[in-house]
């Protein structure tokens, strides 16, 4: 870790987040609730939140793909998925949903202000986010695709929408 020049958990969470919090909406692969656990410690994100169906640590499946990063990032689980968004709306962060709908922004072209708080919710594997959060949310990210297929893995896809917030916030 020294020659890395990484944090020791006890630093790192001490350490100043970039002000996004990770929201699983009914994830219901335990290895993508991990890799989303790794991705928010590599990058220092504020926090994750798990909804609905989504996996709770402590899982021997999350923790396959998390290495440790349950216990570095500060998550916290919720039942009532439209609750949750409520109080991030409440708390002051701007709120997005990761999906393919109308009028949904190309994620270059999404507009992230220095001093702003965001949510991001990545939904399920199969349906996507709840229609219910859909009628919340302050706007929708897309990641442009050119293959045949209709959408990226919900791990990947919170690493690509991560770095550019990453990206913007900090360069």
């Amino acid at each position: 870790m020294e020659q890395l020049n990484r944090a020791d958990i006890d630093s790192f969470k001490r350490q100043e987040k970039i002000p996004v919090v990770i929201v699983l909406d009914n994830v219901r692969s335990m290895h993508n609730v991990g890799s989303a656990f790794r991705t928010a410690d590599g990058f220092a994100i504020e926090k994750v939140l798990l909804l609905g169906i989504t996996g709770t640590p402590p899982h021997r499946e999350i923790e396959k793909t998390a290495l440790g990063a349950t216990q570095s990032v500060e998550w916290h689980y919720h039942k009532d998925n439209v609750e949750a968004v409520r109080q991030l709306r409440a708390q002051g962060y701007k709120v997005y949903a990761v999906e393919q709908a109308t009028g949904s922004v190309d994620l270059q072209e999404v507009a992230i202000a220095d001093g702003g708080k965001y949510a991001l919710v990545f939904g399920n594997e199969v349906y996507g986010v709840d229609e219910n959060i859909m009628q919340l949310v302050d706007g929708c990210i897309e990641i442009p695709q050119f293959g045949t297929k209709h959408s990226f893995n919900v791990s990947v896809t919170i690493g690509i929408v991560l770095w550019e917030f990453v990206r913007k916030l900090n360069f």
